[in-house]
């Protein structure tokens, strides 16, 4: 799963897309039943308000039926035996573990501010999707331009930061979007950044199921 650097870190890319499409495919069938999509996922709430649900669930049928042809034409299916699948899971285990405490501390102890929840579907949309967008897409978009200008080393403390304030950003836009707060935004901040060094040093796959596993145990401590 590891690799040297390129625009999307140190993980290797491919194999972290066959580990996190059972998730993408479960939360985009499970919004169906769940009545609930994660706040910041405009991409799944434009979808299915404009194919309609037969049609919505047709599409990811096909998408589900290319990715698996995808993977047998490569011979990716090694990336999903239990020797790689098992590591990955229990690192991100760890670091959702961790990271709640961490953050918990830096806003209680240092910034006397507190922390915000979610919920099952929730976790599961915030997982593959705000990693997709906010890690792959605007911070590896944002290395591969800064890279150009200015160092790497400089490059990537930009995309890490811009993309972390973005991320923490889009959960307080538009109707769906949550309430102002310093304390959720401060949190969201500091989370991105957390995302962004697992994303980069690690992979892809490690920081979506950090992720879910961390919205899984708020929802669970609720």
């Amino acid at each position: 799963m590891k690799r040297g650097a390129t625009w999307a870190g140190h993980g290797d890319l491919p194999a972290s897309l066959v580990l996190i499409f059972p998730l993408l495919l479960a939360y985009e069938i499970g919004v169906l039943f769940a009545g609930r999509v994660n706040g910041a996922d405009v991409i799944t709430r434009a979808v299915y308000s404009s194919l309609g649900r037969t049609t919505y669930l047709l599409v990811y049928a096909v998408i589900a039926l290319g990715f698996l042809i995808w993977i047998r034409q490569g011979r990716r299916w090694a990336s999903l035996t239990i020797d790689v699948v098992a590591p990955v899971f229990l690192e991100a285990a760890l670091y959702a573990l961790t990271l709640g405490a961490l953050i918990t501390l830096i806003l209680d102890r240092v910034l006397g501010l507190g922390i915000t929840g979610g919920e099952m579907v929730n976790a599961l949309g915030a997982g593959v999707h705000e990693e997709l967008v906010f890690r792959l897409g605007l911070l590896g978009g944002l290395v591969a331009l800064g890279q150009r200008a200015l160092s790497s080393r400089l490059a990537i403390a930009v995309a890490i930061v811009a993309s972390s304030v973005a991320f923490s950003a889009a959960h307080h836009i538009g109707i769906y979007g949550e309430a102002w707060s310093t304390h959720a935004f401060a949190f969201r901040c500091l989370a991105g950044v957390a995302f962004a060094l697992i994303f980069w040093f690690r992979s892809l796959a490690h920081v979506v199921y950090a992720h879910v596993f961390y919205d899984l145990l708020v929802y669970w401590r609720m």
